[in-house]
């Protein structure tokens, strides 16, 4: 079985869904429509017995009441049969009772005749002799009913709109015909001089037993059926379209991972639109920017490393092969030079293990530690080389706060003087003559509270984009702070390690002097 993949299933939900819903929206309607029809058709009866609304509201005025209605059933019959109307032009018979019309030679009667002699038009469709039964027992406009007294009177018959019709006066209360329940009876006002007198009510057929109901019910469901499969294969075609759009970025994604995977660090995948898709396509071209540069940092740094080892070695083996071959004889300076080679290597391999340690890594001889002091050891330690270079050293700020206070905080003493003469040695190489370090120092009453050192020094600086990097590993600037100055470039690294290995922070920024400043943050003993 091939595998589904994400797309496959959010389509493959979106669809079962959509014909759920079909399936849901298709039996509801056909349920309504099937528990309306009835009351609709009630609806329509009752807006034809307008005839009969004005029958009841002409009794009403002549009786001033519906109590004669009320009082005698068969008043209310005569009311709806037009009693006081003859049938045709055949003459009122005694009691009341009508003479029906002879009978055609079919067995049928044949419609009444006018007056002279010419049948009447047929009724209009739904009035009486037309439509179904419950709408050809009402009189229509251009003649009565047939008597209550023929044979197979039409208010025995089971569909007959009598056993479904009523009266109520104008509170709701049952006055002739059927009593109807208010919550399913349809309604039709009478009025008399726009006040209502009471309402015609008719109960709505009980379920579809016409045939002419039951085909409309089965063109309305194929309607609703042709339209929800219409409106599903939309929707899956919408759903289709949108889940290839959604999960586009997450295709991009996956090709651009295989592509870093097989080492093209130079992949980014296309951002498109601002959602959360087009957010993780931004993160993933970021992570593999970083892992790109990450990469030519390894490379930079093993090709540094390779330079930096090759120097001192090329100088011992050029020292060992000459004596070797008898070109120079092994004297004292022969010794002292190749041990400067071997101590040199040894610093940078030093230098090196230091700064590939992670800052919790190295063992710390804490103990309470005068920062300050130990600044200004280091400061006395390297004052002559600064004047030497004619570098002045401004230390105001540093002197007026060791003068108020005496800041302490728990720290190695080794450590943090190697940091203070690594800092001091930076600005002393990479500071043009005339030049001016100036150091600061304050107090940050913060949480915790700290001390912060500032070494801010003179031109030339360091260019902006170049200041992420300064404590990477075996990284110097190549334009003013180029190895023609010396170093290995690790001591920025290695302070920072010891530093962060205080709690503290070590910062780098432009100097408003023009040079590089360069920011060390400790937490102060007692500090929370």
């Amino acid at each position: 079985m091939p595998r589904l993949t994400l797309q496959n299933k959010v389509f493959l939900t979106l669809a079962a869904l959509l014909v759920a819903l079909m399936g849901i929206y298709v039996g509801f309607s056909r349920l309504v429509l099937t528990q309306g029809l009835g009351p609709y058709v009630a609806e329509i009866e009752l807006e034809r017995l307008d005839w009969l609304a004005r029958r009841a509201v002409e009794h009403h005025a002549r009786a001033g009441s519906w109590e004669a209605l009320r009082a005698d059933p068969g008043a209310w019959h005569r009311l709806q049969m037009d009693d006081d109307l003859p049938f045709g032009n055949a003459p009122p018979q005694p009691g009341g009772a009508m003479r029906p019309p002879p009978l055609a030679p079919d067995g049928t009667r044949p419609p009444p005749r006018a007056s002279d002699g010419s049948r009447p038009p047929p009724p209009p469709p739904g009035m009486a002799g037309g439509g179904g039964p419950q709408l050809d027992l009402l009189p229509g406009r251009h003649r009565p009913p047939p008597p209550p007294d023929r044979a197979n009177d039409p208010r025995d018959e089971p569909t007959s709109i009598y056993r479904r019709l009523g009266l109520t006066d104008a509170g709701g209360v049952h006055m002739a015909g059927v009593a109807v329940p208010a919550d399913e009876a349809a309604r039709l006002p009478l009025r008399e001089a726009d006040k209502v007198v009471g309402y015609l009510v008719l109960a709505p057929l009980k379920g579809l037993g016409r045939n002419a109901e039951q085909a409309f019910l089965a063109r309305q469901s194929r309607f609703m059926i042709l339209t929800g499969l219409a409106g599903l294969a939309l929707a899956l075609l919408f759903s289709w379209l949108l889940a290839r759009r959604w999960f586009a970025p997450i295709d991009a994604l996956m090709d651009g991972a295989r592509a870093v995977a097989r080492g093209q660090l130079a992949t980014r995948v296309p951002v498109k639109g601002s959602d959360e898709l087009a957010a993780l396509a931004g993160t993933f071209n970021d992570m593999v920017q970083r892992l790109d540069g990450i990469e030519n940092s390894r490379r930079e740094w093993l090709a540094d490393v390779s330079h930096e080892l090759r120097t001192p070695l090329a100088a011992m083996r050029a020292e060992i092969e000459a004596l070797q071959d008898g070109v120079q004889p092994f004297e004292p300076d022969t010794s002292q030079r190749l041990h400067r080679q071997v101590m040199r290597l040894s610093l940078l391999v030093e230098d090196l293990r230091r700064s590939m340690s992670e800052s919790g890594e190295f063992a710390l001889n804490l103990a309470p530690v005068q920062p300050l002091a130990l600044l200004r050891d280091a400061i006395d330690l390297v004052q002559d080389r600064f004047h030497r270079a004619d570098i002045a050293l401004d230390t105001a700020a540093l002197d007026a706060l060791a003068a108020a206070r005496t800041p302490t905080i728990s720290g190695d003493a080794d450590r943090l003087h190697q940091v203070f003469v690594n800092l001091l040695e930076n600005s002393l190489r990479y500071t043009d003559s005339f030049g001016t370090l100036r150091i600061g120092a304050s107090i940050d009453h913060g949480n915790p509270s700290r001390l912060v050192l500032k070494f801010d020094d003179s031109a030339p600086g360091v260019p902006e984009h170049e200041l992420p990097r300064i404590f990477d590993r075996l990284f110097r600037g190549e334009s003013s702070r180029s190895r023609a100055h010396g170093g290995s470039g690790l001591g920025l690294a290695i302070c920072r390690n010891f530093v962060e290995a205080h709690h503290g922070q070590l910062a780098a920024s432009p100097s408003p002097l023009g040079g590089l400043r360069m920011i060390v943050s400790l937490p102060l003993a007692g500090s929370p």
